[in-house]
């Protein structure tokens, strides 16, 4: 993946919220999942703009398009959260978690995830 993708739009962030969920999935049902009066030429663009992106990929069967994500969303995530860690914090990962956890913006169930998984890196990497 690319250090750096491009920033999405709503509409865009949308239509990968539902590619993301729904994959394989192609652009009616999108438009449909939607639940907005978008033509169907809208959905193909937003869909044809996102695969210029780097965000999808297609295949085809027939003569239909069906999208698939290129990156896990979590990976997607991670590269916004480092963006923002570079405009806000000089680039300091550990400053936007600490402001996380400091902001009480996670529960203790989703600290516990988290800490178990930072305990498993750090065994990982020894």
């Amino acid at each position: 993946m690319a250090d750096e993708l491009p920033d999405l739009g709503e509409l865009e962030r949308k239509v990968m919220q539902l590619v993301w969920t729904h994959a394989p999935i192609t652009a009616e049902l999108v438009r449909e999942r939607l639940n907005r009066r978008l033509k169907e030429s809208t959905v193909r663009t937003v869909l044809r703009r996102l695969e210029e992106k780097g965000f999808v990929s297609h295949s085809t069967q027939g003569r239909t398009y069906v999208y698939r994500p290129r990156h896990e969303r979590r990976r997607v995530a991670a590269k916004a959260v480092h963006r923002i860690a570079e405009w806000f914090c000089n680039g300091s990962i550990e400053e936007v978690v600490v402001g996380i956890v400091d902001a009480k913006m996670l529960g203790k169930e989703q600290l516990d995830v988290i800490a178990t998984k930072i305990e498993a890196a750090k065994r990982a990497r020894k």
